[in-house]
């Protein structure tokens, strides 16, 4: 057995619990140093890139229709200011299993760089509450002995000032949140009226509010190590060719103390066992026990341990984007056959969802002859059949539709006697209508009838079904 298998069998011990739980099941509250480095910069930018799309989404309208909009409560989705509506389920399952597919080829591919950089519950906590905290309370050391001394008066207003600032985030997190559920006009109306006037939207609000102010004060990285699906994917779709952060074994192993002016030796590693790596982790792991759940790729222990190899000049990256086989083969990180099969069948489906999008109507409509309803012949010799359709209008705009038979020749009249319709956006209109068929043109107990949907000249659809005659 080489000296990593030994090394690697010594450590598994910390597969057995996860490092935010002490052996009784309490929880240890964790309180890591504030990162710095060159990774942490490209992640503020990252932020802020995030932060003007996620700020910025609800105001931006593309004909009218928000930017995006997932209002469960209506059933009406927006995307990329294209409406969807629950007649659309095939687009939008179909677009669900290609985002399934995505994360796992995402994942596969490249681990959790997306809960490291991009993920809201990271960036929140990560790169906005978490400074708040450091900025009023001090680094890791120093809030450990704040918590832990007596409430005097500098710790009450500490705390106060902070809860207070975590408080006004968590409000403006919640109305941007609920700004992309129900739109922005109906947020500013809930917050220009009485709450009397809509008592769900007030408390969806503060129910909002509440819940953002809680994850991020105390539950923190519990929901990364312990409740978001994603997280737990990783076991199942990370493999030994997937990128992660990772530490380099190899290299690093056997730890020891060393100094700058000592000469590299055989007989240890670069690692000279500072913890810095675990000091600064936001879920308090050691990346040196190798890939773990709780890891969610923030590089914070990338550029802690840099700065310690810049000391003692040592190469950096004993801490790196790498993946299992480039460490123990020693060989770049290369797009893997798996990777390639999923990447395939995205592009399959990207294509079909494509087409089906490309294809879609702005007005979706169901013929059906009216059940239980039998023929009628008139005094002028000829037959009708009661018909009923629905419409849905699917764009953005209200639409003007006009119906008319094309084969055979024949009548169509509506209940009402009205020619032209109209449908605003996101809504359904029925409209019951006779058909009336001369009798020359009944050769069989049903005839096959063609209705055609217009707008003005134009026939966006055509319609079938069967007209029944006598024998």
């Amino acid at each position: 057995m080489s000296y990593i298998d030994e090394y690697l069998a010594d450590t598994e011990s910390y597969r057995d619990s996860i490092a935010t739980v002490d052996a009784n099941g309490k929880r240890i509250w964790l309180y890591p140093l504030p990162p710095r480095g060159p990774y942490y910069t490209k992640r503020i930018w990252a932020t802020i890139g995030f932060l003007v799309v996620f700020l910025a989404g609800p105001w931006i309208t593309i004909q009218g229709q928000p930017l995006l909009m997932f209002n469960i409560f209506e059933r009406k989705f927006v995307i990329l200011g294209q409406l969807f509506l629950p007649q659309d389920f095939i687009l939008f399952g179909l677009g669900m299993i290609i985002f399934v597919l995505f994360i796992a080829l995402f994942t596969v591919t490249y681990g959790r760089i997306w809960c490291g950089w991009l993920c809201p519950q990271t960036v929140f906590m990560e790169m906005i509450f978490r400074p708040i905290e450091f900025a009023l309370e001090g680094s890791g050391r120093q809030q450990r002995k704040l918590d832990e001394g007596p409430w005097n008066a500098d710790k009450i207003i500490r705390k106060s000032i902070k809860h207070t600032i975590f408080l006004i985030f968590s409000v403006l997190i919640a109305h941007v949140t609920m700004a992309y559920l129900i739109g922005i006009e109906e947020v500013l109306r809930i917050v220009q009226t009485s709450p009397a006037e809509n008592w769900t939207g007030f408390f969806g609000i503060v129910a909002f509010t509440l819940i953002f102010y809680f994850v991020f004060s105390r539950l923190r990285e519990q929901v990364c190590v312990a409740i978001c699906p994603y997280g737990r994917l990783q076991g199942v779709l990370v493999n030994e060719d997937t990128l992660n952060v990772i530490y380099d074994d190899v290299r690093g192993e056997p730890r020891g103390k060393i100094t700058k002016e000592a000469a590299p030796t055989t007989s240890k590693g670069d690692c000279i066992d500072c913890k810095l790596c675990i000091q600064v982790c936001p879920t308090g792991i050691d990346i040196r026990n190798g890939i773990q759940l709780e890891c969610v790729n923030c590089t914070a222990c990338i550029d802690a341990c840099d700065t310690v190899m810049e000391k003692i000049d040592r190469p950096k990256g004993l801490i790196r984007y790498s993946s299992v086989n480039s460490i123990r083969k020693n060989i770049a990180f290369t797009f893997t056959g798996r990777a390639k099969a999923y990447s395939l069948i995205l592009l399959i489906l990207v294509g079909v969802e494509g087409y089906l999008l490309w294809s879609r109507t702005d007005i979706e409509s169901t013929l059906l002859r009216v059940p239980g309803q039998l023929y009628q012949e008139t005094d002028r010799g000829s037959f009708t059949n009661l018909y009923n359709v629905q419409l849905v209008n699917k764009s953005n705009d209200a639409q003007v539709i006009s119906l008319e038979l094309l084969e055979p020749a024949g009548i169509l009249k509506t209940i009402d006697g009205k020619t032209e319709f109209t449908i605003p956006s996101g809504s359904k209109k029925e409209v019951v209508f006779f058909i009336e068929i001369p009798k020359d043109q009944i050769t069989s107990r049903k005839t096959n009838i063609e209705v055609a949907i217009k707008k003005g000249d134009q026939i966006m659809e055509s319609l079938t079904s069967n007209f029944v005659g006598p024998l």
